[in-house]
Order: structure tokens, then C-alpha cells, then sequence
């Protein structure tokens, strides 16, 4: 057998060059994972999605002056200093335990609670002015004002009138909209949505629905 002549060199990479390729891979695998939807997931966000942040953020704006807190739950209870609820003269307090109010109030910042009267404005006053409501007529409405399909949950038909939810979560926050199309009668109120996770409507608190 003739000997090889050709340095070892010729034939193997030196591990150097190998250890700058693994480098190079791993750098690109983590490209593709530089974004993220807000909610847990890390993925890359689409135009769509960014029009949708920059719509949040433009409704909510009124809020930034008036609130001091951007995410978290309100420090304050509404029922009266201290949280504690004021009593009539000669009213005795209850033996049970006093029930905190709506889960808007407790559970949902400032912000967000600024925000849910920003949104539910603009979308009455749009949906108010849809006639025979069918879920694709609101979905078309919703989708003019900037709330894209992804954040539209449990739209059905429900007789004349459409229900709808609207996952509005953003910045560690858990507003979601509880909605029930029908025309002049049109309703929009805020929920509490899951602080993580998926948005799933049976998961959901409401303000009284």
C-alpha cells in the first residue's frame, strides 16, 4: 500500500475552525427566537401583531398621566379608606366576611382599568352602529379599530345578539373585554383574564356576566 504522502491537516479540519462553526450555529438558532408575544411564548412578531401593540398603547395613552402604576394590581380598595366599608350610624357590621367588589377592581391595575373605559368606548360607538349583528359583522368592526382575529375570542351568534371577548393583556397586565353586540343595545364590559397562559373564556372573571 502507498503511504500518504499529505500532511493529517489536509484531510481534518483543526478544531478551532470546528469549535467557531458550532459558535455560528448556535448564534443562528437563537436569531430566530429574539421575539416575543408578551405572553410566555417566544416568537417572532408579525406586522400584524406590532400594529396591534402600537393600537394598545395609543388607546391606553390617556391613562400614562392620570396612573402612576403600569402593571399590578391597584393598592387602593374602592369600598372607603383602608379598604374598609363605611357603615350607617347604628348599622352593625355583618358576621360574614364583607365580599370584595367586582374582580375589575381587585385584580386588575390602574392602567388597566383606565384603558377598559378607553376600549369599551370606541367599540360600542362602533358596534352600535352595525345593524343585524352577525359574528362576521363584528369581527370585520372589531378588525377596523385595530383588534386582530388572534385576540378576538368566542364570538358565536347568540339569537338577534353576537358575544365576543377581546384578550387585551399586555405588559404583564389581564384585561380582557366581555362584549354582546346588538345595535343600539350594545354592551362592552372589562374581565380579568389568566396572567399567563392562554386566553380560554371559561378561565375568566367578569364584572357581573
Amino acid at each position: 500500500m502507498t503511504p500518504i504522502a499529505a500532511p493529517i491537516s489536509a484531510f481534518a479540519r483543526p478544531r478551532r475552525a470546528l469549535a467557531a462553526v458550532a459558535l455560528a450555529a448556535l448564534a443562528l438558532t437563537g436569531c430566530g427566537n429574539n421575539g416575543s408575544n408578551g405572553r410566555g411564548s417566544a416568537t417572532r412578531s408579525t406586522p400584524e401583531q406590532a400594529a396591534f401593540a402600537v393600537m394598545l398603547d395609543k388607546v391606553a395613552q390617556p391613562c400614562s398621566s392620570s396612573v402612576g402604576s403600569a402593571s399590578g394590581p391597584a393598592g387602593a380598595d374602592p369600598t372607603g379608606p383602608e379598604g374598609k366599608q363605611s357603615l350607617a350610624p347604628g348599622e352593625t357590621p355583618p358576621a360574614e366576611p364583607i365580599e370584595p367588589g367586582a374582580p375589575t377592581e381587585a385584580q386588575l391595575s390602574e392602567r388597566d382599568r383606565c384603558a377598559s373605559v378607553q376600549h369599551e368606548q370606541r367599540i360600542i360607538q362602533a358596534l352600535q352602529a352595525v345593524s343585524e349583528p352577525t359574528p362576521a359583522k363584528v369581527r370585520k368592526s372589531l378588525n377596523s379599530l385595530g383588534y386582530i382575529d388572534e385576540r378576538i375570542h368566542g364570538l358565536k351568534q347568540d339569537g338577534k345578539v353576537t358575544r365576543f371577548y377581546l384578550d387585551l393583556r399586555e405588559k404583564g397586565g389581564r384585561l380582557c373585554e366581555a362584549g354582546t353586540a346588538a345595535g343600539e343595545e350594545t354592551d362592552v364590559t372589562p374581565c380579568v383574564a389568566p396572567a399567563t397562559g392562554s386566553f380560554a373564556v371559561k378561565k375568566l372573571l367578569s364584572d357581573g356576566t
